[in-house]
């Protein structure tokens, strides 16, 4: 009968466990120095050796010719562990014999000495799914068993277990297997299977596998049924996933906010049976791939892939923005997680690929991207601008247009008395590029979050907020009035820099797009109105008459 390939290459000793070292060598040690405890616990994901190296430490304290902490795997101890005709060995599912009843037996059974090894070893696999009774039978066998016993718990839910059993036991945590581990190994295996496997493909299959050993194999052990020569399509193939080139396809579509391309390519992955949760996985590994590209100069150690793949990856990262990467994972995150209620899951990774290439605005990325665009709009607006805007001195009326030169009068007419004096009319900043209707007006009246526009400005334009640190603001005509007596104000904010981040932090406190005036009175100070005019005038007649 055929054997799986993780059950025939499965590690006859520590020396052939792969990704974990720590848990080897302390092993190793313990047996070396005989200093064997009575209880052990495995615990890691599934997949990283925790049964294997249970049954490797229980033929190890039983060999009769053990060599540096490892089982010889020669000696009738070691074989007959290895196929079972000891009985002095004995694994337990503890899923399926979790009651009382059961540890109750299994403490009768300790009680009796090996029948031909030196100790008796009970390896309980799963261990938190035994019930709360079954635990408190263990405890005291587990803290005192005979000296002839040794237990070894596995449990890849370690956070199920009472402390009670925690504290009994020596733990051992199983790291997942790094990729590069298990690109060692999966070559090594195929070499002796006389398959030719590529490095490409066996580090696609590691990616896939997640850490876990026995997941890794598992696939190898499909691909070989697919032939002797296994290459990237190969793998992508027997685990039904879309492979690196559909994947950059994708992020392509995001890029440009190709919709229709997006979704005919998820449909024609969908008719070739591409399965959508595996599908969902690669395109997260994918866009955390661009994210580290994005964010890290040097990403070789951060990325398992090629060479080749790694400057398409590169490449791609440029085209996107970090905010958009970002979200783009976030998307995908939460689509896997609907997934596994869904009733049609293309429809929902159908409407993420919507998401992921809706403009910002759209697909919710929120008031930082959606700002950072308008922000890089107006810089595009301003810099195709030829000259700079021009700024409209205060004038109570419209000024006429330019008549000849006429010779001035002896006496000015009498003015009329005003029934109140002119207000000074407010300078207004460099014109913003027009906004978008917004809902609501909002009153006059003065400006009470103020002071939060000047925090966001000592954050944006320190010199700007040194000029504005004693101004006031008011709302007027859906306009926001700044009153400050630094005769340098108006000037200094026609700049284009200082203008922008004005106006960027306004936005920031109230939500929506303003439009920006200077009341300038310093100068209603030195002017004075038409009747201070006319009585000085009369002053001056009766002086000198």
């Amino acid at each position: 009968m055929y054997q799986a390939l993780y059950r025939k290459w499965r590690p006859k000793d520590f020396g052939d466990v792969y990704g974990q070292p720590h848990v080897t060598r302390t092993l190793r040690s313990q047996l070396e120095n005989g200093r064997i405890s009575h209880a052990y616990l495995f615990t890691g994901s599934r997949g990283t050796g925790k049964t294997t190296c249970a049954k490797i430490l229980s033929k190890a304290v039983n060999c009769l010719n053990p060599s540096d902490g490892n089982p010889c795997n020669e000696c009738e101890i070691c074989k007959g562990i290895e196929n079972g005709s000891i009985l002095d060995v004995i694994e337990i599912d503890a899923a399926s014999n979790n009651g009382v009843d059961n540890i109750r037996d299994l403490r009768e059974e300790a009680n009796f000495t090996p029948a031909n090894a030196k100790y008796r070893v009970y390896i309980i696999d799963e261990v938190h799914m035994l019930s709360i009774g079954a635990f408190n039978a263990l405890l005291k066998t587990l803290e005192e068993p005979p000296s002839h016993v040794i237990f070894i718990l596995a449990t890849t839910e370690i956070h199920k277990l009472p402390s009670t059993i925690l504290s009994r036991c020596q733990r051992f945590d199983f790291k997942r297997i790094s990729p590069e581990d298990i690109t060692a190994r999966l070559m090594y295996v195929a070499e002796k299977e006389n398959v030719n496997l590529t490095p490409n493909a066996a580090s696609l299959i590691a990616r896939i596998a997640d850490g876990g050993m026995r997941d890794a194999l598992s696939l190898l052990d499909r691909c070989f049924a697919m032939g002797t020569d296994i290459d990237e399509n190969t793998v992508s193939d027997a685990a039904g996933i879309a492979g690196t080139v559909h994947l950059f396809s994708f992020s392509e579509f995001v890029a440009k906010s190709d919709f229709t391309s997006s979704l005919k390519l998820v449909s024609k992955l969908h008719s070739e049976s591409c399965d959508i949760d595996s599908l969902c996985t690669e395109l997260t590994l994918h866009f955390r791939n661009l994210m580290v590209a994005k964010t890290v100069g040097d990403c070789e150690g951060l990325i398992v892939c090629s060479k080749d793949e790694l400057e398409k990856i590169k490449e791609r990262a440029s085209q996107l923005k970090l905010s958009k990467i970002l979200s783009c994972i976030e998307i995908l995150e939460q689509t896997t997680k609907n997934i596994k209620n869904a009733v049609n899951k293309k429809i929902q990774l159908e409407a993420a690929v919507i998401k992921m290439c809706a403009p910002p605005a759209s697909s919710g990325e929120g008031i930082s991207a959606d700002l950072e665009d308008r922000i890089s709009a107006i810089e595009d607006k301003l810099a195709s601008l030829s000259s700079g805007a021009v700024v409209s001195a205060p004038t109570p009326v419209a000024a006429p247009k330019p008549q000849p030169a006429e010779s001035p009068k002896s006496e000015p007419a009498p003015a009329p008395e005003p029934k109140e004096e002119p207000k000074p009319e407010p300078s207004e900043a460099p014109p913003l590029p027009p906004a978008p209707p917004e809902e609501g007006e909002i009153p006059d009246g003065s400006f009470d979050n103020w002071a939060d526009v000047l925090d966001k400005l000592m954050k944006y334009d320190i010199p700007l907020f040194g000029i504005l640190s004693n101004s006031k603001a008011s709302i007027k005509n859906g306009r926001v009035i700044i009153h400050s007596d630094n005769s340098t104000l108006f000037d200094f904010i026609c700049t284009d820099t200082h203008s922008k981040e004005l106006a960027r932090a306004v936005y920031e406190v109230m939500g929506r797009r303003m439009k920006i005036a200077v009341s300038n009175t310093e100068k209603a100070k030195t002017e004075k109105s038409p009747l201070e005019n006319l009585k000085a005038k009369i002053n001056q007649f009766n002086s000198n008459q």
